[in-house]
């Protein structure tokens, strides 16, 4: 079989079964055939990954040669990108069955297209050689999410996406017009050729200015702090599958668009001297692990706790980009993976609580521990994961952030990774100081267990985080070889 034909398939299926998912009936037709497109396209993504050596896989669509046609162009960076993407979703898909039919119960098909709709965008994002394309794709999984985000239960989910929706239009003008500076100067598209042609036209205003919209644009995408102000409410209000899914994906896939550009369209030098680039990604960085970190440690919603959780994350992997090294890249794409895995198991565990107990503040946790040992169990393992602690998948992502902040000249850096990792057991800690050590609210029901469905999924998505925390063979090959793939492409 030819993976060169099967490819653009990775992002068709979920395109074209969104319409027909769309059209099903019931509740558990849509998300049955949701479940076997994420197969599908998890095994092709996995498929393409294995395939891909030093020289990218080509696909032209309509048989137009690039520039002129639109091609996919896919690396050991976008494949190993593409396949989290797809991982995400299924066990998103897998695990929320149950709390969809309790906060949707009603329009699963809109609800469930919709889903597709966004999954094939980011895909579309990661797997396409074309920055217009880029665009396209951008948009597509935006207004499919923010239409997800709003339909949670809580009337909030409104503001949340309407606030997004703002936001996220912003964002994506700005990378809308940086593209079109591009284009102005070099009257093309495919980014493989923007590569060959920018270096003629590097030293102007325009290229200028088409780099820092790009920038900015994207850095709002992907929740960097300043430019984060978006997530908190969209995450804390969407559905709870939604959050899983978008805590995996969304944001990972912004970045990686962002080391696109940097790496294979401006290169290395055109990146980093064009612009302060290097030291403007560490002061930012720096500032979301330690302000996400900070709010975290004393939010009373638990989702919003995790989501300002996040915005610490991403300054993680932000800090990785900063160091401008191939240890420094690795283990920003071994973060992408183990970030993924850690806060995906995280949000499935607060969402089955959540289905259990109607609410994510930290009042409806007390003494949840003691009814819902499995569910608990499982949220300390996944924030072990989080804090760093040794073979756990986040222990992996920080050793390799202290190797390259060594290696780069700021062994100052290991001081604060682990302060930042103090402060996140802190708020971990009251999760679990609220579910085992604290007495319930004398007015709160007594709750069981949650089901097998939602706990099987989750205890797997915990395991895989103690998997890769012992066996880097997958994460971390990927990893390194999706650096040196975009460090020597230029």
């Amino acid at each position: 079989m030819d993976v060169v034909a099967w490819m653009p398939f990775i992002v068709l299926t979920p395109l074209i079964l969104s319409a027909v998912v769309a059209l099903l009936p019931g509740r558990f037709a849509p998300w049955g055939v949701s479940v076997i497109v994420a197969v599908v396209i998890t095994a092709l993504s996995f498929w393409v990954l294995g395939h891909v050596d030093e020289t990218p896989i080509r696909y032209a669509f309509g048989q137009w040669p690039p520039p002129i046609g639109i091609e996919y162009r896919v690396d050991a960076a976008n494949a190993w990108v593409a396949f989290i993407v797809s991982a995400i979703a299924l066990l998103a898909l897998v695990w929320g069955k149950a709390s969809v039919d309790q906060e949707i119960p009603e329009r699963q098909s809109v609800f469930y297209a919709l889903f597709l709709l966004t999954l094939a965008g980011l895909l579309g994002i990661t797997l396409t050689g074309d920055a217009f394309n880029v665009f396209v794709f951008l948009e597509i999984s935006s207004l499919s999410t923010y239409a997800l985000i709003a339909h949670g239960p809580d009337r909030r989910g409104l503001l949340a996406s309407f606030r997004y929706l703002i936001m996220g239009t912003i964002g994506a003008t700005f990378v809308l017009i940086g593209i079109g500076f591009l284009y102005m100067m070099t009257g093309t598209l495919n980014m493989a050729d923007l590569a060959e042609r920018l270096p003629a036209v590097a030293d102007t205003n325009a290229i200028r200015a088409g780099f820092a919209f790009i920038v900015v644009g994207l850095g709002l995408k992907m929740a960097l702090l300043p430019l984060h102000l978006w997530l908190p409410n969209a995450y804390a209000y969407a559905p709870n599958m939604v959050t899983v899914f978008l805590a995996g994906t969304a944001t990972k896939v912004a970045l990686y668009v962002l080391l696109r550009f940097i790496y294979t369209v401006f290169g290395f030098e055109g990146s980093f001297g064009m612009l302060p680039l290097a030291p403007l990604l560490m002061t930012l960085a720096i500032a979301g692990m330690v302000v996400g970190s900070w709010v975290a440690m004393f939010e009373p919603n638990l989702k919003r706790l995790l989501a300002y959780s996040s915005v610490a994350q991403v300054g993680y992997l932000v800090l990785g980009v900063s160091l401008v090294s191939v240890v420094g890249l690795t283990a920003t794409f071994v973060h992408l993976f183990n970030h993924a895995l850690m806060k995906a198991a995280l949000f499935m565990a607060l969402g089955t609580v959540m289905y259990q107990t109607g609410s994510a503040r930290i009042e409806a946790f007390y003494g949840i521990g003691r009814q819902m040992p499995w569910t608990m169990s499982a949220f300390a393992v996944a924030g072990l994961s989080l804090i760093g602690v040794p073979a756990t998948a986040g222990f992996v992502s920080k050793w390799y952030l202290i190797l390259a902040s060594i290696e780069a000249g700021h062994p100052w850096l290991v001081g604060l990774i682990l302060i930042t990792s103090f402060m996140a057991v802190f708020y971990v800690w009251r999760v679990i100081e609220a579910a085992w050590f604290k007495a319930p609210n004398e007015q709160a029901k007594p709750v069981r267990e949650a089901p097998l469905c939602l706990l099987v999924p989750l205890w797997l998505t915990v395991l895989l985080n103690l998997y890769f925390g012992l066996d880097t063979r997958l994460s971390l090959g990927a990893a390194t070889r999706a650096a040196q793939t975009l460090l020597g492409s230029f």
